[in-house]
């Protein structure tokens, strides 16, 4: 499956902010059978601070919605779990493991409530934290001119150093 722009958006923040030594896309349980099936979006590591990153990307730039409301959260919610059995399963030696759902576009109201209600590891980065990472990595892009070896964080250096 291909990777893309969303999830690469996250893992150059992963990687360049959260400073994680290694960022993987669309990662499954090895083995296969209906296990295999779910996927990660993306998955941080950083060893220093032993702590994993386990992000469902939906960049729905129209506003979040699968189908409807109710089946939204029941997706993000089996999302969340298969995040959190990625986890158990596979960074046993990892002393924190931090669970986000990135999203630009959430409509307030239903969906940003019942969300929050899918439990307290999840962390929610949508709508305005997830505007505040992306200028962190604007920021980021503006002082540094070596390719970080992500297409999304070039493309922010491209467009912050253009000369008008």
């Amino acid at each position: 499956m291909n990777t893309e722009m969303g999830e690469l958006l996250v893992g150059a923040y992963l990687q360049v902010i959260e400073g994680c030594d290694i960022v993987c896309y669309n990662q499954r349980l090895p083995g296969g059978g209906l296990n295999g099936l779910n996927e990660l979006d993306v998955v941080g590591l950083h060893f220093g601070k032993q702590t994993a990153f386990l992000c469902e990307v939906t960049t729905h730039i129209g506003g979040l919605l699968i189908v409807n409301n109710p089946t939204t959260v029941k997706r993000l919610a089996a999302k969340y779990r298969h995040q959190k059995a990625y986890a158990e399963a596979q960074l046993k030696e990892f002393r924190n493991c931090r669970y986000q759902l990135w999203s630009p576009v959430v409509p307030k109201g239903y969906l940003t409530t019942q969300l929050a209600q899918i439990d307290p590891d999840l962390e929610l980065v949508i709508n305005r934290d997830y505007a505040q990472r992306v200028d962190k990595l604007r920021k980021a892009a503006r002082k540094r001119m070596n390719d970080e070896n992500n297409p999304a964080f070039r493309l922010l250096q491209i467009l912050e150093h253009l000369k008008r």
